[in-house]
């Protein structure tokens, strides 16, 4: 892929660590190597459980005085909700979406950036079912996006285990790493619900 075609913030590979408290979900958005360790923090965010309008900030450390990027629906409890991903000066970078109607079976998100536009499903049907009729949190996720022309734009893979690390793939260099960090948590925010 030329290199004019490139995310401005290019990642092939992080993983994303949930943390949970109470009021709060947060979140670790660290670069990996091939094999998932961690090996440099990028970002911090936190979302507010029960909110009526999800939006999620990611922070450049711990102590939260520089938002990088964040995540915001587009309108109040709406099930098929869009959101909308910004830079750290509130550009849009990316959209994404759930696809209340293809998701009745097995989790379906639509996503775009430039350049690009694709969707993204749980790779397996079974445990898609299991999940929305147990209660059983430590099932796997695996999500894969494709480009429109069926291509690999990136992947999202939770082992099966009790806490949530999230390992994302990103094949597709016109995947700005902010958008597929923010796709991540969003499927671990919107599925625990």
């Amino acid at each position: 892929m030329p290199a004019d075609n490139a995310a401005e913030m290019y990642l092939p590979h992080f993983v994303v660590k949930q943390k949970l408290t109470m009021m709060v979900n947060r979140y670790e958005v660290s670069e990996s190597d091939e094999a998932g360790n961690p090996t440099r923090l990028m970002a911090l965010a936190e979302q507010k459980r029960m909110a009526l309008k999800e939006q999620v900030t990611f922070f450049s450390d711990a102590s939260r005085s520089r938002p990088v990027f964040g995540f915001k629906a587009r309108r109040r409890l709406d099930l098929n909700a869009g959101y909308d991903v910004t830079d750290e000066g509130g550009a849009q970078i990316g959209f994404f979406r759930k696809d209340f109607g293809a998701s009745l079976l097995r989790s379906t998100f639509h996503v775009e950036g430039p350049g690009y536009a694709g969707s993204g499903q749980e790779r397996s049907q079974f445990y898609g079912l299991l999940r929305r009729f147990t209660d059983l949190a430590f099932l796997p996720i695996h999500f894969d996006f494709l480009d429109t022309e069926g291509r690999p734009l990136f992947s999202v893979e939770r082992k099966m285990s009790i806490g949530d690390r999230y390992r994302v793939t990103v094949p597709d260099q016109r995947v700005d790493f902010r958008v597929a960090a923010a796709v991540a948590v969003a499927l671990d925010a919107l599925m625990a619900r």
